[in-house]
């Protein structure tokens, strides 16, 4: 199992980024925007989480070419559910 904590820790994004990300999470809603982010029903968090950092480095790639397909609003929205979708992994691995 891939320790989402660690790999989060790594990130170096745009403090901007980051607290509007903290700001979303609390009007996240796990069943609507993950089925809008990842094209379906919400998956297990860690399938989520897998999935959406995916999403997240492919948008930072785009975002650090300058590329005329990188969408800020969606790299906010991923990086929402990510912090929401770690926050659950906790919750349920401290119980």
């Amino acid at each position: 199992m891939t320790d989402f904590s660690q790999v989060l820790a790594k990130l170096k994004r745009p403090r901007l980024l980051i607290r509007a990300a903290h700001h979303g999470t609390t009007e996240y809603n796990r069943n609507r925007d993950l089925k809008r982010l990842l094209n379906g029903p919400a998956p297990s968090p860690q399938v989520a989480m897998t999935r959406l950092i995916d999403q997240e480095e492919a948008l930072e790639v785009a975002r650090k070419d300058g590329g005329a397909s990188y969408s800020v609003s969606r790299h906010v929205d991923v990086m929402i559910a990510i912090l929401a979708e770690m926050r659950l992994i906790n919750r349920q691995q401290a119980v």
